[in-house]
């Protein structure tokens, strides 16, 4: 077998260097977890698979593929992978971050003034470049780096960033000459404590650098001329990898007179239709990601029937819009019908347009006094039928999401400015819009596993809040910072920033603290943890909000909001905080100075950015300790490397164990041997009553300014269990009912590579009868054992979650 080099010649397979790479490859990792590898094992695997003619990139691609594939072995061949493909990426790319500027500006990538601060500071930054921490991402991080964010050569399609340089971009893009905050903020993102959103990844240092994320706006005007306006807007604003927001319960229903032609409206759902093709049309960044639209409609609406069924797989074509997402956004009204069985009127918004316009005591007087007036009432039915229709849909489809309008407009910092008629893309984002004012959100997370003080053993860790109150104050001045100079794709959005300065800070990897913590999710010690840290976000949020508009002064709306009135989120859910912080001399310095920020809180999904740091998702519970996550960039098998840690220790995680473990699912529930106090730990979210994660919710929610993107997790789920979940929910004052509801199918894939008897004998109780043909014994057996076995999690290709 020969392969073909870097110069094209052509030369016989030399088994040697692919030892020598793979054994450079260990040397990248830990001492223990390069013991983990089976080098030997790992080279006849990668020689096995090799063809004729091959040529070396490709023979790398192989080799880092393979050892991703070993990672069901052990999470240390997820390592080795990333170090073969980090290896290979530097080998090929400019030897210098300026050089790599150089090249992309030439081909016309790069904003003009950035690189006049790369030019004149070039060997400062070339020296803070630390190129050893590409090899702190595993392979999963890797490949979703190098698939959608390291930026390439238009000219060639070849990769000039990696890493490392994707970092030092963005502290550039964000901070420009002052170097001082340049390396702080590098620094800050190579250790991987905190991350920007995937728009500041993408686009910072470029032409057109649209930092934000989230955009939420109302159809402009319910006329033709309005309808359109508006879709050049969320065309445009997808151009820039916008997602967005959008109200449409005040545009009329079907049937409605229209004056102006003497004929009637078509109503949402052709309207819809369009709005959804120009989704599909206007991709994100240039084909980076595909555009993405989540509509709000209010319950009252007449055609509210309609819009639940435009996400479904069945029924006629022309009446199914499936490319946009779709949210109800509930009064309380509506939910206290359903629960006293109530009747439930319907009516076009253009005879009562006061609907979509209030909330609360005066939203509840209009709606009255139009139902008791009967003549502007389109259709009126019993409250439980349209529930009934609304968690049909979220049966079938996953949607829509469930958003409390009264709680996200009585909860709100922006409430002195109107009524605020919808949320964004991922239900974390609650700001006022109107048609002068398109709202905007930038957005960052926090990676809390980097918060973990270890002192040498799983019961000397604990979690470092000082130093995560410092690196939120870090992560407020810095989106600060990008509000000023980032790219907005619409006047109106520029008008919005400008006057509220809105920010939106998240968290990623609770999952994994609580794991290290050893502390169960149904535990006090959890939910109290959960609280300390979402009260120490705020507060640090806060403080660095208010410590900058001493300096600079309050942003433009500040006065007559709550904040000014001394009225903070805590104080809006009755909760007092606790004695850990300065709340007192907080509140004063706020009395004196103002914030800076009108919105500072918002967790969001952090879908793309937890698989770039290796975290579990945002707040979420671990799905499974053993899946196959499949993105972009392919199918990777991902194993829980806390459990993997506990279970080595316990002298359990062999084949056997391995197997047992495909066999139930990625769940160690009924897993013989494996000890009590880490079956309560490493519950999946499918094991963990939803109450608990609700009850968190409410917890977290005292210092959440705007929402949480929140899903919901129901194996089987009735609408007897939704409408208990949902109303529990409601109850507890939560202003995201639901993101996605997610489920799981009713049959699994035939696990063909399970050997049945094997995982019987690991298993506490006999399995359910699986097919079988071969065991997981070996790293041989690795790809077609996530192929085929492993259920996969997909993550939207739209909104990243």
């Amino acid at each position: 077998m020969r392969v073909r080099t870097k110069s094209g010649d052509m030369e016989d397979v030399d088994e040697a260097k692919l030892r020598a790479m793979v054994r450079e490859a260990c040397q990248c990792l830990s001492e223990q977890d390069a013991g983990k590898i089976d080098a030997d094992a790992l080279v006849c695997k990668i020689r096995a698979d090799m063809v004729d003619g091959m040529h070396t990139w490709e023979i790398e691609e192989l080799s880092a593929q393979t050892a991703a594939y070993g990672a069901t072995l052990h999470p240390a061949y997820s390592g080795l992978a990333a170090a073969i493909a980090v290896s290979a990426l530097q080998r090929v790319t400019p030897d210098s971050f300026s050089e790599a500027m150089e090249i992309l500006s030439a081909a016309g990538v790069m904003d003009e003034g950035f690189m006049r601060v790369v030019r004149a500071r070039r060997k400062k930054l070339n020296a803070m470049i630390d190129m050893d921490a590409d090899y702190f991402y595993d392979y999963f991080g890797f490949k979703t780096l190098e698939k959608a964010y390291l930026l390439r050569d238009p000219r060639t399609n070849n990769i000039v960033e990696t890493p490392q340089y994707l970092l030092a971009r963005v502290a550039v893009g964000i901070h420009g000459d002052d170097m001082a905050a340049v390396r702080e903020t590098y620094a800050a993102l190579s250790w991987h404590t905190y991350t920007h959103a995937t728009p500041t990844l993408f686009n910072a240092g470029t032409k057109h650098a649209q930092l934000a994320s989230c955009f939420l706006l109302p159809i402009s005007e319910d006329s033709i001329e309005g309808i359109f306006a508006t879709l050049g807007r969320c065309a445009a604003i997808s151009k820039h990898a916008g997602g967005l927001g959008l109200a449409v319960g005040h545009v009329r229903g079907t049937g409605t007179p229209i004056a102006g032609t003497n004929g009637s409206s078509n109503g949402l759902v052709p309207m819809l239709r369009v709005f959804n093709e120009t989704m599909r049309y206007v991709d994100q960044g240039g084909g980076k990601r595909k555009g993405s639209c989540a509509v709000y409609i209010e319950p009252w609406h007449a055609d509210v029937l309609d819009v639940l069924d435009l996400k479904k797989n069945s029924g006629k074509e022309e009446l199914r819009a499936r490319d946009l997402f779709y949210a109800l956004w509930i009064p309380d009204l509506f939910m206290r019908r359903v629960r006293e069985d109530g009747d439930w009127s319907l009516f076009c918004p253009h005879t009562v347009p006061r609907l979509a316009a209030t909330h609360g005591e005066e939203f509840e007087a209009e709606y009255l006094a139009a139902e008791k007036s009967g003549t502007t009432r389109r259709r009126v039915l019993r409250a439980r039928e349209l529930w009934a229709r609304i968690l049909d849909s979220q049966i079938e489809t996953g949607q829509p999401y469930m958003m409390y309008k009264d709680a996200c407009n009585a909860k709100s910092n922006h409430s002195h400015l109107g009524t605020i008629r919808c949320s964004n893309l991922c239900t974390e984002i609650v700001q006022f819009s109107s048609p002068s004012e398109v709202a905007v959100c930038n957005l960052a997370s926090l990676s809390l596993p980097a918060f973990v003080k270890s002192y040498g053993s799983f019961s000397g860790k604990s979690f470092h809040l000082a130093r995560f109150v410092e690196t939120v104050g870090l992560v407020v001045r810095n989106l600060n910072k990008v509000l000023d100079v980032t790219f907005y794709p619409l006047p109106e959005a520029a008008a919005s920033n400008g006057a509220h300065r809105p920010l939106g800070l998240g968290v990623q990897g609770l999952a994994d603290v609580f794991a290290a913590l050893r502390l169960p999710w149904e535990s006090e010690g959890a939910r109290a943890l959960n609280r300390d840290i979402f009260e120490a976000l705020y507060y640090g949020a806060l403080r660095a909000s208010c410590d900058l508009a001493r300096r600079d002064g309050p942003y433009a709306s500040y006065a007559g909001s709550p904040a000014s009135r001394g009225i903070l989120q805590c104080d809006m859910w009755g909760v007092t905080p606790s004695e850990a912080w300065d709340w007192a001399g907080l509140r004063a310095d706020i009395r004196a100075y103002g914030l800076r920020n009108s919105l500072l809180v918002a967790p969001m999904p952090t879908a793309s950015t937890s698989q770039i740091l290796g975290n579990n998702e945002a707040f979420e519970p671990f799905t499974s300790n053993l899946y196959v996550r499949r993105v972009a960039a392919g199918d990777f098998p991902v194993v829980n490397r806390h459990l993997v840690a506990d279970l080595e220790a316990a002298g359990l995680w062999d084949a056997e164990t391995r197997n047992a473990l495909v066999a139930e699912g990625g769940s160690i529930a009924r897993l013989a041997g494996v000890p009590g106090h880490l079956k309560e730990l490493y519950k999946t979210v499918w094991e963990i009553p939803q109450r608990t994660l609700l009850d968190m919710a409410a917890d977290r929610g005292a210092f959440i300014d705007q929402s949480q993107s929140m899903n919901v997790f129901m194996a089987e789920p009735t609408h007897a269990k939704l409408t208990s979940m949902h109303f529990y929910g409601w109850e507890r004052g939560l202003k995201t009912g639901m993101y996605y509801l997610r489920t799981r199918p009713k049959a699994s894939a035939i696990q063909i590579t399970v050997d049945a008897a094997a995982a019987a004998i690991s298993l506490a109780t006999p399995p359910q009868a699986t097919a079988a043909t071969a065991t997981t014994a070996s790293i041989a057996q690795a790809p077609a054992m996530t192929q085929y076995a492993l259920s996969a999690v997909d993550v939207c290709v739209s909104c990243g979650s």
